[in-house]
């Protein structure tokens, strides 16, 4: 069987597969995967909130933790700890990095020495490593001269230098300042699209996650709620927790009043009502609803501005605040329901958008995503 099993899965191009996958400590489900698998030449995220259990999915898939239950197939191989041949195509960096004694050259080369790497491949590929995290001109400094971020990027270059199958990042980015943070996002994003392993890369980050996956599978209390490419996640966002994470914002609790034409009317306790799209089949009227929105599909309008719009919901609101963000004013609106919305700076001054200033928003049904209460988690 297992040897049907392991053809079957050479010919999906599936370079690593998790299959019920469960893990548990003092009676606490931590890790509760059916399926998981990423493909040669793939970038996938593993994104949730500290907790959720990605530190332990990281390290079973790494094969440095057995899990409870569960098989593992590596190239269509079934693996388990302790396989030094597959563990040879692995490669993981965890979110401190540890760093050996002595030059950032000799750190550099170490997994390769490991696997009997010398001479001038040792050398090209320790070059290359380096040149690719901005490291080149750090080569003989001694590692503890390093900052948080050189280390990390020390760690990372370390990992890319053997070449492995699949590479397993956990947490990046985490604990470096923003422009640290940004810097090596982008070396990273360069980096991983050069090889032709796959990559995996557990955070709680979604900028992480949309910046450099191909597919993110998010992840809360140990079990995958939704695994997609990142548009997926975006517009058709699961759950609310899924649809938080990619930026998404509460809109309003209610009770689902009505349907019609594939849009769901939503009431809230104040008498408000919003209209939406059905983020799950069948709701039912009467039924506890809540729903979300995305910032960005706010439009905010003058008051008693004549502009055309297709937009259902349309509500008059009192501006309680202007935070500018980069390129873009974080604008919050409270009415009968409270609105957040994402305008241009030029926008803001335009329609002078400080305390006070009554304006009216503007949000597509299409824009909000409706589901039954009990999902919210």
């Amino acid at each position: 069987m297992d040897g049907v099993v392991e053809q079957a899965l050479g010919m999906t191009g599936e370079l690593l597969r998790a299959e019920a996958l469960r893990r548990s400590f003092g009676g606490r489900m931590v890790v509760d995967i059916d399926l998981l698998s990423v493909s040669r030449g793939e970038v996938l995220a593993v994104l949730g909130p500290n907790g959720a259990g990605k530190s332990t999915l990281f390290r079973i898939l790494l094969l440095l933790e057995r899990p409870d239950a569960g098989r593992l197939y590596l190239d269509g191989r079934a693996v388990v700890p302790g396989d030094r041949q597959a563990a040879l195509r692995l490669a993981g960096v965890f979110q401190r990095p540890f760093l050996f004694a002595g030059t950032v050259e000799a750190n550099a080369g170490f997994g390769l020495r490991a696997r009997g790497v010398a001479g001038s491949e040792l050398r090209r590929r320790v070059d290359s490593a380096l040149r690719a995290f901005g490291l080149s001109e750090l080569a003989a400094a001694d590692v503890r001269t390093l900052s948080g971020g050189e280390a990390q990027r020390l760690a990372v270059a370390r990992a890319m230098a053997v070449e492995p199958d699949v590479l397993l990042l956990d947490e990046p980015t985490a604990g470096l300042d923003i422009p640290v943070r940004r810097s090596l996002r982008e070396d990273l994003e360069r980096a991983v699209r050069l090889r032709g392993g796959a990559v995996i890369i557990a955070t709680h980050d979604p900028a992480d996650a949309f910046a450099l996956a191909d597919r993110i599978a998010v992840m809360e209390g140990g079990r995958l709620v939704q695994v997609g490419v990142p548009d997926d996640l975006v517009l058709e966002p699961a759950t609310p927790f899924v649809a938080a994470f990619a930026g998404a914002e509460l809109l309003v609790d209610g009770i689902v009043e009505t349907m019609e034409g594939g849009l769901v009317q939503v009431r809230t306790a104040g008498g408000t009502t919003v209209w939406g799209v059905s983020a799950e089949t069948p709701l039912r009227q009467g039924e506890a609803a809540h729903a979300s929105y995305r910032p960005e599909d706010v439009t905010i309008v003058a008051e008693n501005a004549a502009t055309a719009t297709s937009a259902i919901n349309r509500f008059r609101m009192g501006v309680a605040s202007a935070v500018t963000t980069g390129a873009l004013v974080r604008v919050r609106l409270k009415g009968t329901l409270a609105l957040t919305a994402l305008v241009t700076r030029r926008s803001a001054e335009v329609m002078h958008l400080v305390p006070g200033t009554t304006v009216e928003a503007h949000l597509k049904a299409t824009a909000v995503r409706v589901y039954r209460a009990g999902t919210r988690q």
